[in-house]
């Protein structure tokens, strides 16, 4: 059997990695400024992290959730406390586009309705429902299209409210910092905008913050720099430091009920430590204050750069626009500098995701890489 080939791969075999840096199956050492979409953000290998998966394996790994799982009442306390979020429920699941899924359907259950506004340049995952709120035609399949959803301009209040007050609605999902898209935000009188017209209209308000939380931008959640309150969270990447987990916090205004959502693998044992590790990493090493601190100074560093013509986004969830395509400098950068970046659907913006404890002089590096593949 081979792989089904729809991944197109650089030719770089990693077998080991330590905080940001990355070993090969030649020895070569790579320095990781992307984390595997923001998925790495307390560092690979993190010794708290590798010993709390440690010390669960040796007791239990796995239940259903057909059992207590005392862990899950520690996370969600822990979750609430941290991210300051303490009047939501959580779900968990297995993956951004899960949660996103599952924000989806209790947006529709709770009103009602199934048609969902979304914005131009969003990505919320690659199933169902979520694909179908993902701005990308090309990775839809007829089966996603039968979902009805609008694709609004950011930050267009007379577009949205014409579309909003039509009663058609049964969620309005956005990203506070859009991923894949290109760092594109809301302004917050935008998203302060859309969020009284979804209290106004009963629509339910998904924040999507699977790339975006658990501290990246500098707060535990970006929307959390516009002083708005969403009905529903979803999260996912950082929230385990590489290991598969996802969820959604649901505002206690909505009400559960037996047998409304469902997962097997949710919430298991071994993805509750795993995310109550990088919770516990986030909160003793103050790492959303040096999220917020190295991204002033990346920025500061960029603004040297006379070929950057545009810095983007918040903390360290960041982008260089270029007025060239960077596929090419990317390319130069993993075999000439040895570092992982990230692209984006704006092909002109160089993704720059790191550990969240990733320090000046490793992004100094990174400049020095930068500023030699551009001479």
């Amino acid at each position: 059997m081979k792989l089904f080939d729809v991944y197109p791969l650089y030719d770089v075999t990693p077998v080991s990695a330590k905080g940001i840096e990355i070993l090969d199956d030649k020895g070569e050492k790579y320095l990781d400024f992307y984390g595997g979409h923001a998925v790495i953000s307390i560092g690979h290998s993190h010794p708290h992290y590798v010993n709390r998966l440690k010390e669960q394996l040796d007791t239990i790994g796995f239940y259903s959730n057909s059992v207590q799982n005392p862990l899950q009442e520690q996370l969600a306390t822990k979750l609430g406390a941290l991210s300051h979020c303490e009047d939501y429920n959580l779900f968990m699941c297995n993956s951004g586009a899960e949660a996103n899924e599952n924000a989806l359907k209790m947006a529709s259950f709770h009103t009602g309705k199934s048609k969902v506004i979304a914005f131009s340049n969003s990505f919320h995952g690659r199933t169902s429902a979520a694909v179908a709120t993902t701005d990308n035609p090309s990775i839809n399949a007829p089966i996603n299209k039968q979902q009805e959803v609008t694709f609004l301009a950011l930050n267009d209040f007379d577009v949205f409210e014409k579309a909003i007050v039509s009663g058609e609605y049964c969620a309005v999902i956005l990203e506070a910092i859009q991923g894949v898209g290109g760092l594109d935000e809301p302004t917050t009188e935008f998203y302060q905008f859309v969020e009284e017209k979804c209290k106004s209209n009963n629509v339910i308000l998904i924040a999507d913050e699977v790339q975006s939380g658990f501290g990246r931008s500098g707060q535990f959640f970006a929307f959390q720099h516009h002083g708005i309150q969403p009905d529903i969270i979803s999260i996912a990447k950082g929230m385990g430091n590489g290991f598969p987990v996802g969820g959604i916090l649901i505002h206690e205004n909505i009400k559960a009920s037996y047998g409304l959502l469902g997962t097997t693998f949710g919430g298991n044992h071994l993805a509750c430590v795993a995310t109550l590790a990088v919770l516990e990493v986030l909160e003793k090493d103050d790492l959303m204050a040096n999220a917020t601190r190295l991204g002033d100074y990346f920025k500061q560093q960029a603004l040297e750069i006379p070929e950057i013509k545009k810095i983007k986004g918040r903390g360290l969830m960041l982008g260089l626009e270029f007025d060239f395509e960077i596929a090419d400098l990317r390319k130069r950068l993993i075999h000439n500098q040895h570092m992982f970046t990230g692209s984006a659907k704006n092909k002109y913006l160089l993704r720059f995701l790191p550990a969240l404890n990733i320090t000046k002089e490793q992004i100094d590096v990174f400049f020095a890489a930068l500023k030699t593949e551009l001479k």
